[in-house]
C-alpha cells in the first residue's frame, strides 16, 4: 500500500513538472517571438499540453471522483476551446491586415500553389 501511495505521488509529481515545463515555454514563447502568428501558436501548443499534464496531475492525485472527474472536465474542455480561439485569434488578425513576417504569404484563393503563382508572374514579366 505505501509503495502505491508513493508512486501516485512521484506520477503527479513528475506530470506537475511536465506541465510548468510546458506552461513556461509557452510564456517564453509569447514574450519572445516577434508577432501574433507566432505568439499564437506559441501560447496555444505548449499551454494545451502544459495545462493538460497538470489536469492529468490532479486526476492521479485526486482519483476519478470528485475533484479528479473535474480535472478530466478540464481537459474535455481545454481540447475543444484552445484550437478554436486560436484560429479565431488567427483569422482575425488575417482580416484586420496583420502581415507575415518575411516572405510568407496567405494560400491563393484558388487552391493553386503560391510558388506556381509566383514563377507564372515571373514569367509573364520577363516576357
Amino acid at each position: 500500500m505505501v509503495e502505491l501511495e508513493t508512486a501516485r505521488h512521484l506520477t503527479t509529481a513528475v506530470l506537475a513538472v511536465v506541465g510548468v515545463f510546458f506552461l513556461t515555454v509557452g510564456t517564453i514563447g509569447l514574450l519572445r517571438f516577434p508577432n501574433v502568428y507566432n505568439r499564437m501558436h506559441a501560447t496555444s501548443k505548449p499551454t494545451t499540453l502544459g495545462t493538460a499534464a497538470v489536469f492529468v496531475a490532479g486526476f492521479v492525485h485526486f482519483g476519478p471522483g470528485g475533484a479528479g472527474l473535474t480535472s478530466l472536465v478540464g481537459i474535455l474542455f481545454l481540447f475543444l476551446t484552445v484550437p478554436t480561439g486560436a484560429h479565431m485569434i488567427s483569422r482575425a488578425a488575417q482580416k484586420t491586415g496583420v502581415p507575415f513576417l518575411g516572405g510568407v504569404t496567405w494560400p491563393s484563393k484558388g487552391g493553386e500553389n503560391d510558388r506556381e503563382v509566383e514563377q507564372d508572374e515571373a514569367e509573364e514579366s520577363d516576357a
